[in-house]
This record gives C-alpha cells, sequence and structure tokens, in this order.
C-alpha cells in the first residue's frame, strides 16, 4: 500500500463541495496534504482558533482558518470553452 492517495485535483482548480455542511459552495483549491488525502479550498470551512497572549504586552485573539477537508467530497468545476 503506498503512502500516499491519488488525489483528481491540483492547486489552482475550481472545486464545488458535494457532500457535508458546505454542499453547493464552490471555491479555489490551496492546499493539498496527499498523506491525509485532504485539501484546503479557499473560502469555505472556516474554524476559529483562540490564541493566548504570550507576554503581558500581546492581546489575546479569535484567528479564523480555513480547515481540510476529504478530496472525496468535492468535484472538478470544468471550464467552458467558447
Amino acid at each position: 500500500m503506498s503512502k500516499y492517495q491519488k488525489i483528481h485535483v491540483k492547486i489552482g482548480d475550481q472545486v464545488t463541495i458535494i457532500s457535508g455542511f458546505h454542499k453547493n459552495e464552490t471555491g479555489e483549491v490551496i492546499k493539498i496534504n496527499k498523506k491525509t488525502g485532504k485539501i484546503i479550498v479557499q473560502g469555505i470551512n472556516f474554524k476559529f482558533k483562540h490564541v493566548k497572549p504570550n507576554t503581558d504586552n500581546e492581546i489575546g485573539e479569535i484567528k479564523q482558518l480555513e480547515a481540510p477537508i476529504h478530496h472525496s467530497n468535492v468535484k472538478l468545476n470544468l471550464k467552458e470553452v467558447s
């Protein structure tokens, strides 16, 4: 068994989410992890990370990050040629 999964999309492709909470939304693939088979799509699946301040003069913040989704939950949008 190979270490890496074959993924049907590439970085920069436009994809549509076909299952889950963000069904029927579209976005661009930003990052691919072949080991886990997950991709990050721009503007899809935001998660919040609460960051504590490390020093006294820093302030805490809430960061909004795009979480990965499995590549089987997306389909590639084909470009129309005219």
